[in-house]
């Protein structure tokens, strides 16, 4: 096995742990972490690659994947947090009034 083979096979090993960790949870926070590791993970994969395919170009591709994987997750993890205060109570007897 090529040293490409056993560093993506470490990598794609680690990406399919992360992924039982999304679906198992067991809070919406380990499951926005798991997420965003794997998206660290598909950065390191196509680093990986883009090294020893000779294409230094894909370093480039790994780091907006990384900065978009980033803002994605502050989102994601803002939106959850905050989702409550968006919403009516119904015991709030103020609820129509603006």
């Amino acid at each position: 096995m090529s040293m490409f083979g056993a560093a993506a096979a470490a990598v794609l090993i680690s990406m399919l742990l992360v992924l039982v960790r999304a679906f198992r949870g067991p809070t919406v926070f380990d499951r926005i972490l798991a997420i965003n590791s794997f998206g660290t993970l598909t950065v390191l994969l196509i680093a990986v690659h883009g090294y020893f395919a000779g294409r230094p170009e894909f370093l480039d591709l790994a780091l907006v994947y990384a900065l978009i994987n980033f803002i994605g997750t502050i989102a994601v993890t803002r939106f959850v947090r905050f989702q409550k205060y968006g919403r009516i109570d119904a015991t709030d007897s103020n609820h129509g009034d603006i």
